[in-house]
């Protein structure tokens, strides 16, 4: 498909590192599966790929970590 931020790249399976913020809390998550546009690297993630990393960043909020780096696993 082609990158709806630049317009101008095609996007690939590829694997990214999201980092979200959440209540005081900082939560990397490394090697997500998503499609990522080979001209300025943004990255779309799928719907059930996208309700799994969230489960994890509200996981590791209700554990109270300030900060956490979880590799993904589908």
């Amino acid at each position: 498909m082609k990158c709806a931020l630049c317009k101008q790249g095609d996007t690939a399976p590829g694997v990214v590192t999201v980092t979200l913020q959440r209540n005081g809390a900082v939560i990397i998550i490394k090697d997500v599966p998503a499609e990522v546009c080979a001209n300025c690297c943004e990255y779309y993630l799928a719907e059930d790929i996208t309700r799994a990393v969230l489960r994890l960043a509200n996981e590791s909020v209700q554990k109270g970590v300030e900060v956490e780096i979880v590799r993904f696993a589908a």
